[in-house]
């Protein structure tokens, strides 16, 4: 996918205060691409810039709000480097390309502007770095937050899980890749709010509405300080050493057989090959 592409898979709308980006990829549950990402990046960016726009939603079109990152890179074996550039082979270009891809997902937290994740369906692995780095998740009672590549696939290459939900929640979600709904999420800190899907729409707006009668620039002190507290307890260092972290997971007996079996039997064999052992992988409260 070209960047080209990807802007076709994003819409983008200014209305009353708010920035409304959604993510437009239904046909593949919203797959998080390189180039998609990178658009991504750029259309938070110029919203923070627009002196129209008070806050950011970020939502999604179809079933569910994203399945994780595209996979589909895997069905070629780890590139070797090609006319100079880094490849994937070695640790250290691993988490070289950890690292970029994680800076522009940090936008969510960086830019001055409150961003508020909206979701529903699923919100899985890469779903779950956008919706954590996102000021607020409001979510339909029904979604299911979880990070499943967990089991077999590396590390998570962004992480505000501890932040939100603490340190035992963070391991049991993390430890087992099992999910969690959105009502049970919202219980334990890792969503604002839950509410039964049909009402989400209005509660986000009604959300975003009350955000617009604040001036832009209290809203950026008051998000920044919050922002800053969590730098103090080391929540931008941890997103440093997530990225590297997910590079070592990388290394893992496991990830080059899930990544074989994507080669010889396609994706979704690898996945039910990682996911059966589990049964049913919803956490109940």
């Amino acid at each position: 996918m070209n960047m080209e592409d990807a802007a076709q898979q994003l819409l983008y709308e200014v209305r009353d205060g708010t920035a409304w980006i959604t993510l437009n990829r239904p046909e593949k549950r919203n797959a998080l691409s390189e180039p998609l990402q990178e658009q991504l990046s750029a259309l938070l960016w110029e919203a923070d810039e627009d002196n129209r726009v008070h806050a950011v939603v970020l939502k999604a079109a179809g079933p569910d709000f994203c399945s994780g990152y595209d996979l589909q890179k895997y069905d070629q074996p780890i590139p070797g480097q090609v006319d100079h550039k880094r490849g994937r082979a070695k640790f250290d270009d691993d988490s070289w390309h950890q690292e970029k891809a994680q800076r522009l997902r940090m936008a969510l937290f960086d830019m001055h502007k409150p961003v508020i994740a909206q979701v529903h369906g699923r919100c899985l692995a890469g779903g779950t770095d956008l919706a954590l780095l996102c000021d607020m998740v409001i979510c339909a009672d029904d979604a299911l937050f979880g990070f499943p590549p967990a089991r077999s696939q590396g590390s998570l290459p962004s992480h505000m899980w501890l932040y939100l939900v603490g340190p035992q929640w963070a391991k049991r979600l993390l430890l087992t890749g099992d999910s969690i709904r959105g009502d049970d999420a919202a219980q334990i800190g890792l969503a604002l709010k839950a509410v039964p899907a049909d009402q989400l729409d209005a509660e986000v707006a009604a959300l975003a509405a009350r955000l617009a009668l604040i001036d832009a620039d209290l809203l950026s002190a008051n998000k920044r300080i919050v922002n800053l507290g969590l730098e103090l307890m080391g929540a931008r260092t941890l997103q440093r050493m997530a990225a590297e972290m997910d590079a070592r997971g990388h290394l893992a007996a496991s990830r080059t057989r899930f990544n074989e079996t994507v080669r010889s039997e396609g994706l979704k064999a690898a996945v039910r090959q990682r996911d059966e052992p589990f049964g049913d992988p919803v956490i109940k409260l």
